[in-house]
């Protein structure tokens, strides 16, 4: 799925480019409009008593996005494990890729931190949804 974003001048840096780490927030956003569009939000997680830590962010930088920028961040789920997941983004701009990266989350029980399977219900939906171009053959 993809999800848009305008670029706010307090995501800039002084040389007027955004900052690099806001990348990971435009990331979060992306994760979280994902589930949205899954027909979830981190409160369904909340109440099946699952948190998704990021134990890994990547992000390859190609080119710079300014204030104003309109974003279009592409976002899908590209490896789904048993205690694992990885989710891939793009950053584009009007076509031009900007970034591209991913953060691997631990699967975990809310309430007391130890490893655990997402609720059969989530994987399911993770696993009927239609194919993107980030996912790997």
């Amino acid at each position: 799925m993809i999800h848009e974003l305008r670029v706010i001048f307090g995501d800039t840096d002084q040389m007027g480019v955004v900052y690099y780490a806001n990348y990971l927030r435009f990331f979060e956003g992306a994760r979280a409009a994902f589930w949205r569009d899954l027909g979830r939000t981190h409160k369904d997680l909340d109440a099946w008593n699952v948190a998704l830590p990021v134990v890994t962010a990547h992000c390859d930088y190609r080119a710079p996005a300014r204030y104003e920028d309109l974003l279009a961040i592409e976002v899908d789920v590209v490896e789904l494990r048993a205690a694992s997941m990885r989710f891939a983004y793009k950053v584009r701009c009007e076509g031009r890729l900007l970034a591209e990266g991913y953060t691997r989350h631990a699967v975990i029980h809310s309430g007391d931190g130890r490893v655990r399977a997402l609720p059969q219900e989530l994987r399911d939906a993770l696993e009927a949804r239609p194919p993107t171009s980030l996912r790997e053959p």
